[in-house]
Parts: structure tokens; C-alpha cells; sequence
């Protein structure tokens, strides 16, 4: 266990709920539904709702703003991860027989290549509180932009600069990406929906209180 992972880790008091920041934001909390790349809930959602801390959920609402009156709404699929989560990730790649959600989220891989391959950590950025995944919505159309590939799907084709996506999906993807560095984001380069704030203010802390809004009201 990493050193760090002692008990004022569960201190949610730099945490905010990003609904309070960003009253536009819309929440699509995989991991807290079985519509992930297990199948199931992941250890550590409790609620579906997105927690930041303070200084990420205030550049996202810069975010927010921007892209608002260009006619766009944030989605948000994945922010505060817990520790808790994390190990459930790393236990799961472990067990070799479950592969029952293979054919819509790593088609083309087998589960261990998910690590080897940085799709999934074994030390989450997002464990840290300043890492969000998201997409955006076209309020003309009610409908999510097309990115080329949906949220966690592990291939070559969600990493943010391949070629072989349209015109318009690539656009998309430059749309989200623009802004969010603008405001102080980071991205990586295998997977256009995430982004972590360049000047987090727990670079060396991991988190493992649960992703709960009642939490944070303790």
C-alpha cells in the first residue's frame, strides 16, 4: 500500500459536489451502475453524483461556462474515484473468467493488456480528486457530440489524436479538449474523455472515502 494512504485520507473537507458548482452539469455515474466495463457497482459509489475538489470543480465551471453559450452542456461519466475503487479495478483483472462486458468495452483486448496499456491504473489520478471524464451535449439536439468511440472504450480509436475517426468526430473531440486545457486541464493520450487539473492541490494524495453526497455533509 502506497505511503500517503493513512487515515486523513478520508478527510472529504477540500471536496465539493460538482452539481453545487455547475447547475448545467448532467451525471451519468458509470461506476455506480452496472453499465461499466465490470458489470457491476464498483466498491466506493454509494451515490451517483460527482465529487471534485474545490479547485477542480471551480476551473470546470470556467469549463462549463465557455462551452455553455457556444450550446453545449458538460457530461460528466467519472470524477473522485475512491482507493476503494481502484483496488476493486485491480482484483477484477486479476479474476481471468470474468469477461462478461468484453464484447462492448475492450472488444479487441484481453483484460490484462488494460493495465499494461495505461487504459486502466493501479493508482488512479482520479483517486487524487481533480480528474474528471466527460463528453459534451449539443442542447440543439439533446443528443451527446459524437466522439468517434463511446466513454471506457479501451481501443486504439478513443485515444484523442487517431486519424481514423471523421472529420466532424475528430472536431468533437478538439471541441472538449480545447477547452477543458484552456481552463487548466490536462489530458492523456489514451483516452479523449479524461482530464486532470495541472495544479491539483493533493498531487500526492490518494482518497478513500466514498463517492457519497451525504458524505461530505458529515
Amino acid at each position: 500500500m502506497k505511503a500517503g494512504y493513512i487515515n486523513e485520507t478520508m478527510d472529504p473537507s477540500g471536496f465539493v459536489l460538482l452539481a453545487d458548482f455547475v447547475p448545467n452539469i448532467i451525471q451519468e455515474i458509470r461506476y455506480y451502475s452496472t453499465y461499466n466495463f465490470i458489470g457491476e457497482r464498483i466498491d466506493g459509489y454509494e451515490e451517483p453524483c460527482a465529487l471534485l475538489t474545490l479547485e477542480a470543480a471551480r476551473a470546470l465551471k470556467s469549463v462549463s461556462s465557455e462551452l455553455f453559450v457556444q450550446g453545449y452542456r458538460l457530461k460528466v461519466f467519472d470524477a473522485y474515484r475512491p482507493a476503494t475503487a481502484v483496488k476493486h479495478f485491480v482484483l477484477w483483472g486479476i479474476e481471468d473468467q470474468d469477461i462478461r462486458m468484453k464484447p462492448y468495452f475492450y472488444p479487441d483486448l484481453i483484460k490484462q493488456e488494460l493495465f499494461s496499456r495505461g487504459y486502466i491504473a493501479k493508482q488512479s489520478s482520479h483517486s487524487r480528486g481533480s480528474a474528471v471524464d466527460l463528453t459534451l451535449l449539443d442542447m440543439r439536439t439533446g443528443k451527446e457530440l459524437d466522439m468517434g468511440s463511446p466513454f471506457d472504450l479501451f481501443s486504439e480509436v478513443s485515444h484523442p489524436d487517431y486519424k481514423g475517426i471523421t472529420e466532424e468526430q475528430y472536431h468533437n473531440r478538439m471541441i472538449l479538449r480545447r477547452s477543458m486545457m484552456r481552463n487548466g486541464f490536462l489530458p492523456i493520450d489514451c483516452e479523449w474523455w479524461h482530464f486532470s487539473l495541472k495544479n491539483e492541490p493533493y498531487p500526492e494524495t490518494y482518497f478513500e472515502f466514498p463517492v457519497s453526497a451525504s458524505y461530505l455533509k458529515k
